[in-house]
């Protein structure tokens, strides 16, 4: 088969590798294609921590496509099943996955690119936030996973306040009904304005989802006493400074929504198939580009500079 290999930072190459054979309790996929996640960006920049070269198809763990293989002792499943994924070497024709650990689609989605785990983390995230019918919501970031949780808050009964740097990301989230939206570019300014829609309250929720240091600290001064600051960005740069004098006053809690255990997360991906099923949420306005496997370092640049209307690369092998 082949799969991508990251050499150094910002380099890789396809090379030609054994397709893998799946052990006890595992299938292996013929892909369809894997996102592109934006926890890819640190180890293609090559930090100091980061070893190359990679294993075959690594840092790709989005991947969806059809069942052809069966390894002993599982059950449920059968080759020519179309599944999304929890794997991690999926930058490849093939993967393998614990068989625990996929989710079948259904007939209605077969015509769909659908890398369904960042899916599932959009669900999981709007799960441990509470969101409820009437709160006022603001979230801080609307790329892939701001987009998909702004249309679940609005679709809970929530007032939706989107902030985020680009113009097309601020059209986008109006499209996904966002009841206002202010350009992320003044530090106080944001607070002011959210402060006026609110009157002087501030807001019920509110979901951090960049990942660096002035969007949490901008998601902090935006929620109210008592309410909930819910951190989706993926903070994988180093520490954090946060404004504890802040946080302590306000008494609102502080909710990391990453999910490390694969049945939280196998959870997450069966709700969004419904949610997908339903309509409530459309994939194909949030892939917006795609590439080839020989592309995948365009594929790469393409989610750290955002250029256009980019929302979420995937990668077709």
């Amino acid at each position: 088969m082949r799969a991508a290999v990251l050499t150094d930072a910002g380099k890789y190459k396809i090379e030609e590798v054994p397709s893998p054979d799946p052990g006890p309790g595992q299938v292996r996929i013929r892909l369809e294609g894997c996102g592109v996640c934006a926890s890819n960006l640190t180890p293609w920049a090559g930090p100091e921590w980061m070893n190359f070269p990679t294993a075959p198809g690594e840092l790709g763990h989005e991947g969806w496509g059809m069942i052809d293989a069966l390894g002993p002792g599982v059950d449920g499943l059968e080759p020519g099943d179309r599944v999304g994924a929890l794997s991690g070497k999926a930058y490849a024709e093939y993967d393998l996955a614990e068989a625990d650990q996929v989710v079948k689609l259904p007939p209605a989605l077969q015509h769909l690119d659908l890398p369904l785990e960042p899916f599932g983390c959009a669900m999981n995230i709007f799960r441990r936030s509470d969101i409820r019918e009437g709160q006022t919501v603001a979230i801080v970031g609307v790329g892939f996973l701001g987009a998909i949780l702004v249309k679940l808050a609005g679709n809970a009964g929530a007032r939706v306040i989107a902030i985020s740097r680009r113009q097309e990301s601020l059209d986008l989230a109006r499209k996904m009904g966002a009841a206002e939206t202010i350009p992320m570019h003044d530090h106080r300014q944001i607070i002011e304005q959210v402060r006026d829609l609110t009157n002087g309250i501030f807001c019920d929720r509110v979901i951090e989802a960049i990942g660096k240091q002035w969007p949490l600290d901008l998601a902090a001064e935006l929620t109210r006493e008592g309410g909930r600051m819910i951190i989706a960005g993926y903070h994988q740069d180093g520490r954090r400074q946060v404004n504890m004098q802040l946080w302590n006053w306000r008494g609102f809690d502080v909710i990391n929504a990453h999910e490390r255990d694969a049945r939280v997360a196998v959870r997450g991906m069966r709700e969004a198939v419904a949610a997908i099923e339903s309509g409530l949420v459309d994939p194909n306005v949030l892939i917006t580009h795609r590439y080839p496997l020989d592309r995948l370092g365009d594929a790469l640049n393409a989610t750290r500079d955002r250029p256009g209307h980019f929302v979420k690369a995937v990668v077709i092998p």
